[in-house]
């Protein structure tokens, strides 16, 4: 049996109008993929997500700026690269409160990295500093249901 192999990228501005492009291209990636549709959601939030972050925190707003998603996928494994060259950060070093304390201090944000992690299989930093920053995130094909 033959292997299927495909990689996709997406390169667009850094703009939250951009976002539904980006959850519709990775949508479509994870249908390529063959992903069943509890994962092809859980994928589109974590992507979500890790863009708005690098919009927020890395751009600061700035949608002169770009953002590059990559998908590439096997048989096996979907790759998902969100990649910018704004601030980076390093992810060990950013404080995570407990869930209690930001729901008592009715704080929103602070929660991104968590999610990603929880919904993702997989998730790697490569932080070049003044060069590239680049989250990967991992979910394994399972057939559709």
């Amino acid at each position: 049996m033959k292997t299927l192999e495909q990689s996709f990228s997406l390169h667009v501005p850094s703009s939250t109008q951009n976002l539904v492009m980006i959850r519709e291209f990775i949508g479509r990636v994870g249908e390529q993929a063959g992903l069943a549709d509890g994962d092809r959601n859980k994928l589109e939030l974590a992507v979500d997500e890790a863009c708005c972050n690098v919009i927020e925190h890395a751009y600061g707003n700035d949608a002169r700026k770009e953002v590059t998603v990559r998908a590439h996928f096997d048989a096996d494994l979907l790759r998902i690269s969100v990649i910018d060259t704004g601030v980076g950060f390093e992810p060990s070093a950013v404080e995570q409160p407990e869930l209690g304390e930001l729901i008592r201090q009715r704080r929103h944000g602070g929660l991104g990295m968590r999610l990603i992690q929880k919904l993702m299989d997989e998730v790697r930093y490569e932080i070049e500093p003044g060069k590239k920053n680049e989250l990967t995130m991992v979910k394994r094909v399972r057939p559709s249901e």
